[in-house]
């Protein structure tokens, strides 16, 4: 059988509520938060898990000041995409762990927000655009733990005693991967309310002087990711039901 000369586009109706999931501040406006914008545009509801508060990410400036820099940029590039609940917890930024107590934390957003799916980075050691980060990696794969620990009332028995009752995510999502099954066409409005969103974060790129300016990289970010779609611009990210059955029972293996 000949493989397929593009990527399906994610159907329109396969999402109503999506939280997603990062380590840092910025980590979404490399492209992602342009499908973001296309999703709360249709009327998905969208909310922000941070990690980490990014304080390690200016390497001119204190991290107090630098945590709350980037809570307050990042904040501004969610609602550039039409996103206000935007959450942080207080893992260390730079060295993020995997581990129980990461699984643990997200597993109860999940439960509290009871989102349809979960967007999370990917978490291979290579991207399409290099090496991937240390809080990355730890990021992602904890996010795609906690999706089924989330739906686990055994699993963190104590998110029981705090009211949160098991949630049963159907998708999860992950963008940046070396294998995505999926486009999301961003052409447009879209596309610019993602530009607008990185340029929220103008104090943390200002210290960044060989950096493109986001009306320039995120185009041309969006337009290499078209190319496998078949659209002008889009975003890629595989799509992962977690509700299909297996392979083998569905006829597709």
């Amino acid at each position: 059988m000949s493989e397929p000369t593009s990527l399906p586009l994610l159907p329109d109706d396969a999402l109503t509520r999506m939280l997603c999931v990062v380590a840092h501040p910025d980590d979404l406006e490399y492209g992602t938060s342009a499908a973001v914008a296309s999703w709360t545009a249709r009327g998905v509801e969208v909310a922000y898990l941070l990690l980490t508060r990014g304080e390690a990410g200016m390497d001119a400036s204190d991290p107090a000041r630098t945590a709350q820099v980037r809570v307050r940029e990042q904040v501004a590039g969610s609602a550039a995409v039409g996103v206000t609940q935007v959450d942080f917890l207080e893992h260390p930024d730079g060295v993020l762990q995997y581990g129980l107590a990461l699984r643990r934390d997200i597993a109860a957003a999940i439960r509290r927000f009871r989102p349809d799916a979960v967007l999370t980075a990917t978490w291979a050691e290579e991207t399409p655009v290099g090496l991937n980060q240390a809080d990355h990696r730890a990021a992602g794969l904890a996010a795609a733990d906690a999706v089924r620990d989330a739906g686990n009332r055994w699993v963190f028995p104590e998110l029981l005693d705090e009211g949160l009752e098991p949630c049963a995510v159907r998708w999860l999502l992950v963008a940046g991967d070396p294998h995505p099954t999926h486009g999301v066409d961003v052409t447009g409005e879209a596309l610019q309310r993602g530009i607008a969103s990185l340029e929220a974060h103008r104090e943390y790129l200002a210290l960044l002087p060989w950096h493109p300016a986001p009306a320039a990289l995120v185009p041309a970010l969006t337009a290499a990711q078209g190319r496998v779609v078949g659209v002008e611009h889009a975003v890629t990210l595989r799509a992962i039901d977690l509700q299909a059955p297996p392979p083998v029972l569905d006829g597709t293996a």
